[in-house]
């Protein structure tokens, strides 16, 4: 009963100051509630945009052939099956496909953050010669897209040589087009898959922090090298981990520098442009079926393979996205 009072109390206090206000509290809190409403609905308009088509992969996977030319069956499959995942799994190689694509995004992320935390540290830090020029080309690794240098970086390293020693030498130039070595030098070098961008986020962070805390560090008889080791690093550890995570995703699923330089090695990005030429393989030489897949079974099995591709990205993340989200949050743009 004394519940009940107080709420019939503050509506009528309610009500009373409403009345005193000429409308306005009525106004106000049926605008507040509209406001929800349409955010709750355009939320729910964008996560479902964004989770809807990674959902339907999923039900297809587990579907069987026969359903997916089954009416009835729309999301929830009517055969549940898991041979999807393993004939799309035999097809790419997956186990060797995998560990292949493991050891090259770590070995390739590890070498890109190293560098391009030092040159983002001497840019934010240091006045040298043609520092503007040298920062507008790293917004031009930001801006041009690495297919207008394919060319050229094809040529160069299909005959590589330094200033025409290792031609004086051997007689003939190096063809480094097979090997891995490309790929990693060119990470060492700052010019690898987006390494503008790496560089340009930890300049930004490097230019937020108080520079009280270097010249603290010099006056206590630090060293430039043992600062930053010592000082700017450790406090840089958000701004780093995001970094790695970004360069260890689109490594991951990156399909032209594979391909310009990797041709040869088994690559989960790479296996799964093929996956649908090797089901057709499959069903025509081991099925005995002249005329390949279905188109529908075709996608079933992409699908599939994708997936295969994509989750551990998804265990990384759930693991990360702590340290991701604070250093995305803590990273200011200070021109």
């Amino acid at each position: 009963m004394t519940k009940q009072k107080n709420v019939r109390k503050l509506q009528g206090d309610f009500w009373e100051r409403n009345r005193k206000s000429g409308g306005y509290l009525l106004k106000k809190r049926i605008s507040s509630a509209a406001y929800k409403i349409v955010r709750v609905f355009l939320l729910f308009g964008m996560c479902f945009l964004i989770l809807q088509p990674l959902l339907t992969k999923i039900a297809v996977s587990f579907m069987a052939e026969k359903d997916l030319y089954n009416p009835i069956v729309i999301t929830i499959p009517e055969n549940f099956t898991t041979a999807n995942y393993r004939l799309a799994s035999e097809l790419m190689g997956y186990g060797q496909a995998l560990w292949n694509t493991l050891r090259t995004s770590v070995l390739v992320a590890l070498l890109q953050i190293a560098m391009c935390t030092l040159v983002g540290y001497g840019f934010a830090r240091f006045n040298f010669p043609l520092k503007k020029f040298w920062f507008g080309c790293v917004i031009l690794l930001i801006v041009v897209p690495p297919q207008t240098i394919s060319s050229s970086l094809y040529l160069y390293f299909r005959h590589f040589d330094i200033f025409g020693i290792i031609k004086a030498i051997r007689g003939t130039d190096l063809n480094l087009q097979t090997s891995q070595i490309p790929y990693y030098m060119m990470s060492a070098g700052c010019m690898g898959l987006k390494n503008g961008l790496y560089i340009y986020m930890i300049r930004q962070y490097f230019r937020n922090i108080p520079k009280d805390l270097e010249e603290a560090a010099y006056v206590d008889g630090c060293g430039t090298l043992r600062t930053f080791v010592r000082i700017m690093l450790p406090d840089a550890k958000p701004i780093i981990t995001s970094c790695f995570l970004f360069s260890f995703v689109w490594q991951w699923t990156d399909n032209f520098y594979t391909k310009l330089f990797m041709g040869n090695m088994p690559l989960l990005a790479s296996k799964l442009t093929t996956l649908v030429d090797e089901l057709n393989a499959y069903v025509i030489n081991t099925l005995k079926n002249a005329g390949g897949a279905s188109i529908g079974y075709g996608n079933c099995i992409l699908s599939t393979g994708t997936l295969m591709v994509i989750v551990p990205l998804l265990v990384l993340y759930l693991f990360a996205q702590k340290g991701f989200v604070e250093s995305l949050s803590s990273t200011g743009i200070k021109m």
